[in-house]
């Protein structure tokens, strides 16, 4: 006897092929194709015979994507505010916050390695360091962290090294956003409008009076006072990022040297002060 239950397909756990659900690729290309998964999942080689090898991997290669993709948001940022095109700066430096926030969730799964496990095959990344990354060195000079001396990690590979320096000798997303200032009549020093944009940036006076007048008159100035507060997400999102690396690190490996031959915890906890919008964050003081 069949049970009835079984006799209907619309009642079961079930879902059937529909009909229009192309199944030919021969000669088509497919989702697989298009994002060449067969390159993109055959990169994940541990060196070692550790389980938990896979995941440091994985977490590490997912976020150089999402750093890829944050420095390509944020060039075209740049060049959104060089053009005094907000419309398009704003919805580019929206997204830029929410790939931080994603990489910041990344650290939720890399702190459940924990740090026996980790021990186990530390050793098999010999000097290899997230601090070599060239991904994150981008995003931080299209920010404005501007350290030609960081460069000198980056000399083995050639192309590399060239973009890395063309970014860095170009206006960062702030150098851009002070020269809007001064377009739009705020009264900016020459020698910030003029600096050295491969060298760090040093808080002036007269921008962060600028931003002053911004935020007084805010109804006046609302494209602006919008950018001002679009950074601040931006710098909120990336240190928030960071402090969780530091904290993940911390919770793994304690104060040990970092394999990269960093000071490790201390030498990441240095970066939680530098600020990439300095007058942002001091001209709320002033109000």
């Amino acid at each position: 006897m069949t049970c009835p239950y079984h006799s209907d397909p619309d009642s079961r756990n079930y879902r059937a092929m529909e009909d229009g659900i192309h199944t030919d690729f021969n000669d088509d290309m497919s989702y697989g194709d298009y994002l060449c998964l067969d390159q993109l999942l055959n990169v994940q080689n541990p060196l070692s015979d550790q389980h938990d090898e896979m995941l440091f991997i994985t977490i590490h290669q997912a976020s150089e994507l999402w750093l890829k993709l944050a420095g390509h948001e944020l060039s075209a940022a740049i060049d959104n505010i060089h053009q005094g095109d907000f419309g398009h700066a704003f919805k580019v430096i929206s997204r830029v916050k929410q790939i931080f926030n994603q990489l910041t969730q990344s650290w939720q799964i890399l702190s459940t390695l924990t740090p026996v496990d980790y021990l186990k095959f530390r050793d098999a990344l010999g000097h290899s360091s997230g601090f070599q990354s060239y991904g994150y060195r981008k995003l931080e000079f299209l920010l404005g962290n501007k350290n030609a001396s960081l460069l000198e990690v980056h000399k083995a590979n050639d192309r590399v090294y060239q973009e890395l320096k063309a970014v860095l000798q170009a206006p960062s997303l702030y150098d851009e956003v002070i020269k809007l200032l001064a377009e739009k009549g705020m009264a900016i020093d020459d020698g910030v409008l003029n600096r050295d944009f491969a060298l760090p940036y040093e808080k002036n006076d007269s921008v962060l009076a600028a931003w002053l007048k911004v935020y007084q008159a805010a109804d006046e100035h609302f494209e602006l006072y919008e950018l001002a507060e679009k950074l601040i997400d931006i710098e909120d999102a990336f240190q928030q990022w960071r402090f969780k690396h530091m904290y993940t690190v911390q919770r793994i490996i304690g104060n040990k040297v970092g394999t990269g031959g960093s000071s490790g915890v201390n030498f990441l906890k240095k970066a939680l002060d530098i600020s990439f919008f300095p007058e942002l964050f001091d001209l709320r003081t002033h109000l």
